[in-house]
């Protein structure tokens, strides 16, 4: 039976501290007593953006001053096939006062949310645990010790998320490297991803396994891990990534960077069109660092990935 596509605005409404909103559907209305982000239908002449704004306006009382596209996924509903724009409402005005969920609650990432939630939400709330700030491993420059030296320095600061990308270690250092930094992320809930290497993460412990884009291609199913990210550079190999049910993808470059001399920079714009209405969460690459990170989030990215961004801050 083909079911009617209905097009639905959701917001992710984020506090300074992480946490976002959601709201339990009230008794009269179709799955009762179910929790979702808050939103409603795109009516006939309106965007997903401006019928988000319209419908917190409504059901919460507040207007929006800052929105960001984040992702866009589709449901099979036994009533219809839903398709949802999720946006982070990074601002708004005006106190919340709700009229139309039975009940509101504040979630940190990585809590527990209150159940039960609505199907099409699930992936949303593993989005939202990941970290906005990737970083990857130059252990070859900066050799294993000042390597792991920079990472307990940022790991202080709060980054929680790393990918070891070591080519040019030999399988020992690399090893040792891996098991070095699972210790000191896992210490703290932080997320360690191996580039390429399935057999090493699976050895160390680590969190999930990273695919360069010519490995991508070349895979048909999802590796049996709790994280997979994938690195991308056309639409065809976001597209090949959302296929697979990957957990995020990095895109670059944005700008120049000497990791990748003569390569063309893809540019902010282009950047933000390729990654439009894509399933999961994207990292900006490319010469970028945490200056960058409102800059990546208005253009539709999750975060940002980075190498010297990331390790060459002064200490």
């Amino acid at each position: 039976m083909t079911r009617k596509l209905v097009d639905v605005a959701a917001g992710v409404l984020l506090r300074a501290d992480g946490s976002y909103l959601l709201g339990q559907r009230a008794a009269d209305t179709v799955y009762a007593g179910y929790w979702e982000f808050p939103g409603g239908k795109v009516e006939p002449g309106e965007t997903p953006a401006q019928a988000l704004c319209r419908e917190l306006e409504e059901e919460l009382g507040i207007r929006v001053t800052r929105l960001r596209p984040w992702l866009r996924r589709e449901h099979l509903y036994e009533h219809a096939h839903v398709r949802l724009h999720f946006f982070e409402v990074a601002a708004w005005e005006g106190e919340l006062d709700d009229r139309v969920h039975s009940a509101l609650a504040w979630v940190l990432p990585g809590d527990p949310a209150p159940a039960p939630m609505l199907p099409a939400n699930g992936p949303i709330l593993k989005a939202l645990r990941l970290p906005r700030l990737m970083g990857i491993t130059q252990a070859a420059r900066l050799g294993v010790g000042a390597q792991l030296a920079a990472a307990e320095r940022e790991i202080g600061r709060g980054l929680r998320l790393v990918q070891l990308r070591e080519s040019g270690l030999d399988d020992g250092a690399r090893e040792v490297l891996a098991r070095e930094l699972v210790a000191r992320l896992h210490a703290c809930d932080g997320l360690l991803v191996v580039n390429g290497d399935a057999a090493l993460a699976a050895r160390v412990g680590a969190d999930g396994v990273h695919l360069p884009a010519r490995l991508l291609m070349t895979t048909q199913r999802r590796p049996a891990f709790e994280w997979v990210g994938a690195s991308c550079h056309t639409r065809a190999e976001l597209e090949h990534a959302a296929a697979l049910g990957l957990d995020c993808v990095l895109l670059g470059p944005v700008q120049p960077t000497t990791t990748h001399p003569g390569q063309a920079a893809l540019g902010w714009r282009d950047f933000a069109a390729l990654c439009a209405g894509l399933p999961l969460p994207v990292f900006a690459l490319g010469g970028l660092g945490s200056a960058d990170m409102d800059r990546a989030r208005d253009a539709g990215a999750h975060g940002i990935a980075a190498i010297r961004g990331v390790w060459d801050v002064a200490g």
